[in-house]
C-alpha cells in the first residue's frame, strides 16, 4: 500500500511538473518575440487596389519595410466600407505581424454608422501610429452655383433651402461626412446624392448634375488646374500647401465654423493585446518612413499633411474622432445597415 501511495504521489508530482512546464511554455509564447520582426509584416487593406487609401499605404510600404528589416506585404480584404478588414485584424494574433491600415472612417465614423459591428473600434485595437491627414475641399461647379467665397455659398444655399444637391463618393464616406458636418454646423438644407466612387462623383459636379462636393484635394487638383471647378475652402484646421491660396473653412469666421476641422486621417492599428514594445517599434518606424523627404514631398504635393503622434496621442485622437463623428451622424440622422 505504501508503494502504491508513493507511486501516486510521484505521478501527481510529475503531472504538476508537466502542467508547470506547459504553463511556462504558454507564457513564453505569449511574450513578444525577442527578434521581432523575423518575418514579413502584413498590412490588411480594407479598400480596393488603386484607391486613395491604398495609394498612401503603398507609398510607405517599401521605406517601412527597410526600416523594420522585413518586407511589408499589403493584403486586400475590401468591402463593407472597410469593416471586413477591420474584423479580420480584430480577430488576428496579436504578435505584431498582422496590422490594419485604417482611417478615420474605419476606426471612427463607422462605429456610429453601423449599429451591429462585430468588433469595437477602440477596445479591439491598439492605435499604433497615424500616417497623414487627408484634406477635403469644398469644390463647386461655378456654372451651377455662381459664388466665389464660402460666405456667398452659405448665403445662397440658405436662401434656397433644398434646391442644391451635393455629391459624395457613397453613403457614410468621408466626402459625405464632411458635408454632413458642414450642413449641421451652418444649418444648411441640401440634398445628398451618393455615387459609387470618386470619379463618378466628381464627374457629376463637372457636368453640372450636382453643384458641389467635399472631395480630397489630390482628387480635384486636375480639374481645378483645368479651370472646370472652383475651390472655396479646405476642411483642415490649417491651409493646405498644394492649394495654399484656398482658405480654411474656419478662417471664414462664419457662425458655426470656429475650430472646423473635418480632415480624414489614415493610420496603422494592431490587434488588442499587442505588446507595447512592438507597438513602440512600429510607431518609430512609421514616423521615420513618413518623414523621409521623398515620401513627405509626395504626400504634400497631393494636398495631404504628415501627422506624427505617439501611440498614446493617437489613441486619444481615435477616441476624440469617434466621439465627434457620433455627434455628426446623430445630427444628420444618418444610419447604414
Amino acid at each position: 500500500m505504501r508503494d502504491l501511495i508513493r507511486n501516486w504521489r510521484h505521478a501527481g508530482l510529475a503531472l504538476a511538473a508537466c502542467a508547470a512546464l506547459a504553463a511556462g511554455a504558454g507564457a513564453a509564447h505569449a511574450q513578444p518575440e525577442a527578434g521581432w520582426p523575423s518575418k514579413p509584416v502584413t498590412l490588411i487593406m480594407g479598400f480596393p487596389a488603386g484607391s486613395g487609401v491604398d495609394v498612401v499605404a503603398r507609398a510607405i510600404q517599401e521605406p517601412l519595410g527597410k526600416l523594420l528589416g522585413q518586407p511589408v506585404v499589403i493584403d486586400y480584404k475590401s468591402g463593407a466600407a472597410g469593416n471586413i478588414a477591420s474584423e479580420y485584424v480584430a480577430r488576428a494574433r496579436n504578435d505584431g505581424y498582422t496590422l490594419s491600415f485604417g482611417t478615420a472612417a474605419t476606426h471612427g465614423s463607422n462605429a456610429a454608422l453601423y449599429k451591429k459591428l462585430p468588433f469595437d473600434v477602440e477596445a479591439d485595437f491598439v492605435p499604433v501610429a497615424p500616417v497623414l491627414d487627408v484634406s477635403n475641399v469644398l469644390t463647386i461647379n461655378p456654372n451651377v452655383i455662381p459664388v466665389k467665397t464660402l460666405k456667398e455659398f452659405v448665403d445662397l444655399v440658405k436662401a434656397n433651402p433644398g434646391k442644391y444637391n451635393y455629391a459624395s463618393t457613397g453613403n457614410g464616406a468621408g466626402t459625405h461626412m464632411a458635408f454632413a458636418e458642414l450642413n449641421a454646423r451652418l444649418g444648411l438644407e441640401m440634398v445628398h446624392v451618393p455615387y459609387k466612387g470618386g470619379p463618378e462623383a466628381l464627374t457629376a459636379v463637372v457636368r453640372g448634375e450636382t453643384c458641389c462636393i467635399m472631395n480630397q484635394v489630390q482628387t480635384v487638383l486636375p480639374q481645378y488646374k483645368a479651370g472646370t471647378v472652383r475651390l472655396l475652402a479646405v476642411t483642415t484646421a490649417k491651409p493646405v500647401a498644394a492649394v495654399s491660396e484656398v482658405p480654411t473653412i474656419a478662417a471664414s469666421s462664419l457662425p458655426g465654423t470656429k475650430g472646423f476641422d473635418s480632415s480624414i486621417w489614415f493610420g496603422v492599428f494592431a490587434p488588442k493585446g499587442t505588446d507595447a514594445a512592438i507597438v513602440d517599434k512600429l510607431n518609430a518606424a512609421i514616423t521615420a518612413a513618413v518623414q523621409q523627404p521623398e515620401v513627405r514631398a509626395r504626400f504634400e504635393s497631393q494636398g495631404n499633411s504628415i501627422r506624427t503622434e505617439t501611440p498614446a496621442q493617437f489613441k486619444q485622437t481615435v477616441h476624440d474622432n469617434r466621439t465627434k463623428w457620433a455627434e455628426v451622424v446623430k445630427a444628420a440622422n444618418i444610419e447604414l445597415n
